[in-house]
């Protein structure tokens, strides 16, 4: 059985082929700043997708999607602001979840949240 190390970057590979097989294109992967962390940053047409990967093997406690909590989205808007402090111009942004259950098909939940 492999790490837990391992398994999150299989996970971000599956969803990152999962994403890319519907025409997104990847921007950057695990970027980091004090405060949070982004999986993926995609690009989908004139959307800048910042995207939470997140796996479970087991359903206790609402599965994937549902451990995405305020605090983590909280996290997740803090790096993404810092993301968007780089670029010359502000495209639309979006946040998206790719929920990764143990016996299930992938789900994508586009638009999954905004920023509070």
């Amino acid at each position: 059985m492999p790490d837990r190390q391992g398994r999150g970057q299989a996970a971000e590979q599956q969803a990152a082929d999962l994403l890319t097989a519907a025409g997104l294109v990847e921007v950057a992967r695990n970027y980091r700043v004090r405060g949070g962390e982004i999986d993926l940053i995609m690009r989908d047409g004139e959307y800048l997708v910042f995207v939470e990967v997140r796996f479970r093997s087991r359903r206790d406690f609402g599965g994937a999607a549902a451990s995405v909590t305020a605090g983590k989205q909280g996290r997740l808007t803090v790096a993404a602001q810092h993301y968007l402090l780089k670029l010359h111009a502000l495209p639309p942004c979006r946040f998206d979840i790719v929920a990764l259950q143990a016996g299930s098909a992938p789900q994508w939940i586009r638009d999954a949240f905004q920023p509070g």
